[in-house]
C-alpha cells in the first residue's frame, strides 16, 4: 500500500503544504499520512480552492471526535455530541465526492502510527461510520481497501481496533456496490451502528399480513429481500422484490381503492434507511391529504417457468398477488368468467356450504371476490344469483378443469394456495 501511495504522490495526487515557514520544511508522504494532534493548514488532497477551507474544518471535527485535546479528561463526549459531530461530517462530504476522498485520507492518516489507543479507536469508529454511508472514489478506493484489509487481518493489533477494521472492510464493500446514502443517516442509525444493534421495520404483503425485518445503515433492498425470504422460508425469490406502496387518504374517507394504491419498484441498491427517511419526508410535505407509504413485498414479474416451481410459499404468494391484481382489474375478464372466478374463490375460501346465501358474510364474499370494474356492468341481484348458481354446481373435477382452462386464458400461474384445500 505504501508503494501505491508514493506512486500517487509522484503524480501530484496529494497537495503541498501551504507557503511560509512551513514551506522550508520537507514533508514526506509518511509524515502527511501519520497521526497528528494539530490541525492541518490545508487539504491533504488536491481539491478545488473553494473546498480547501471545508477540508480543514473536516479535520478539526475529526480531532474533536477523537478527543485529542481531551484525552486526559474523565468526561468523554456524550452520544449527543458524537451524533452532532458525525452529522457535520456527513453533511459536508455525503454529496461532495472530493470531500469524501479528503475525509477518508484524513481518517487513514489519523489511524496510522497512532500510539494513543483511545484516539486510535475513535478514528476507526469514524472510518466505520463513513464507509457505512458512502464509498471513496476509484482514485483512492484501492489504497483504502488494502489498508483496511491489512489492519483487519494483521497481527499484533488491538482486538477492538481489529473488529472495527473488519466491520469497516465489510461496510466498504457494500457502499462501493450501492453508492453513497441519499439522505444523511438518522440518529438512530448512527447509534445502532456504534452499539452493534439492529433496527427494525415492517414489510407488508398484498394480503395486508406483514413481517418484521432488521436493518442498519448499510442495508439495501437486496439485503432486505434476502432476509425476508429466509424468514418466510421462500427459497425461490429471484423474481420478488420490495416495492414502495403509496396510498392517498383524503380527509377521513379513503379514495377509490382501485386507484388509491401505487406500487413503485425499488432498485436493489436502494438503502432501507433512505426509503424510510423519504417516507417520512413525503408524509410531512403532503397537504390536504394523507399519503401513507409502506414497504411491500411482491413479484416483479410472472414467467412461464413459474409453473414448474413447487415451493409452497412461492405458490401462495403468487396466488395472493394474482388475486390482488385481478381485483384491481389488471386482468380483462368477461361476465361469465368473472362470475365463475368469484364462485371459485368463495369455494376455495370456505369450502362447500349448504345454502351459502344464508350466511351472514355471503354478500361481503361476493364484494371481496368480484372486481368493481366488472361488478358495475350488471345489477347486484343478477350477480348474486349467477355466482350462487355456479357455486352450488361446483365439484372437484370441474374445479380442476376450470383451473386449467383459466390458467391458459389469463396466464394465472395458480388460483389457490398449495396449503388450501378445495374442500
Amino acid at each position: 500500500m505504501q508503494k501505491q501511495i508514493q506512486s500517487a504522490g509522484k503524480r501530484g495526487f496529494f497537495s503541498k503544504k501551504s507557503s511560509g515557514l512551513q514551506s522550508r520544511e520537507k514533508f514526506t508522504l509518511e509524515d502527511m499520512l501519520s497521526f497528528q494532534k494539530d490541525p492541518i493548514p490545508t487539504s491533504l488532497l488536491k481539491v478545488n480552492n473553494d473546498l480547501v477551507s471545508r477540508a480543514v474544518k473536516l479535520f478539526q471535527v475529526v480531532l474533536k471526535y477523537m478527543e485529542v485535546e481531551a484525552a486526559d479528561r474523565v468526561t468523554r463526549l456524550s452520544m449527543d455530541e458524537k451524533n452532532e459531530l458525525i452529522g457535520k461530517l456527513y453533511k459536508q462530504s455525503l454529496k461532495r465526492s472530493e470531500l469524501r476522498d479528503e475525509l477518508f485520507v484524513q481518517l487513514l492518516k489519523q489511524t496510522r502510527n497512532n500510539q494513543d489507543q483511545h484516539c486510535l479507536t475513535r478514528a476507526w469508529e469514524l472510518m466505520y461510520l463513513c464507509t457505512s454511508a458512502m464509498p471513496p472514489s476509484k482514485d483512492i478506493g484501492g489504497y483504502l481497501s488494502e489498508y483496511v484489509h491489512n489492519v483487519a487481518y494483521g497481527g499484533n493489533i488491538d482486538h477492538k481496533v481489529q473488529n472495527l477494521a473488519l466491520n469497516t472492510l465489510n461496510a466498504l464493500k457494500r457502499s462501493v456496490k450501492a453508492g453513497p446514502r441519499y439522505t444523511i443517516p438518522a440518529r438512530e442509525e448512527i447509534d445502532a451502528l456504534l452499539t452493534g444493534k439492529r433496527l427494525t421495520t415492517i414489510v407488508f404483503f398484498l394480503d395486508e399480513t406483514f413481517e418484521e425485518i432488521t436493518y442498519d445503515m448499510t442495508t439495501t433492498v437486496a439485503d432486505a429481500v434476502e432476509e425476508l425470504a429466509g424468514i418466510i422460508k421462500l427459497s425461490a425469490y429471484s423474481t420478488f422484490s420490495l416495492f414502495e406502496c403509496r396510498k392517498t387518504v383524503i380527509g377521513s374517507k379513503s379514495a377509490d381503492p382501485g386507484n388509491a394504491e401505487e406500487y413503485i419498484a425499488l432498485d436493489d441498491n436502494k438503502y432501507i434507511g433512505d426509503l424510510l427517511a423519504e417516507f417520512k419526508s413525503v408524509k410531512d410535505r403532503s397537504k390536504g391529504e394523507i399519503l401513507h407509504c409502506k414497504l411491500s413485498f411482491k413479484k416483479r414479474l410472472f414467467r412461464e417457468s413459474d409453473d414448474a416451481i413447487a415451493d409452497p410459499m412461492f405458490v401462495q404468494l403468487s396466488y395472493v398477488q394474482l388475486q390482488h391484481d385481478y381485483m384491481l382489474g389488471n386482468y380483462p375478464v368477461g361476465r361469465e368468467d368473472a362470475a365463475q372466478l368469484s364462485a371459485l374463490q368463495i369455494f376455495v375460501e370456505n369450502g362447500f356450504v349448504v345454502a351459502p346465501e344464508t350466511c351472514t358474510d355471503w354478500t361481503s364474499l361476493i364484494e371481496r371476490f368480484l372486481p368493481r370494474q366488472i361488478a358495475i356492468t350488471r345489477a347486484r341481484r343478477e350477480w348474486e344469483v349467477d355466482i350462487l348458481s355456479r357455486y352450488n354446481s361446483m365439484d372437484f373435477l370441474k374445479f380442476l378443469r376450470f383451473c386449467r382452462d383459466i390458467s391458459g386464458i389469463y396466464n394465472f400461474a395458480v388460483l389457490y394456495p398449495r396449503n388450501s384445500s378445495p374442500y
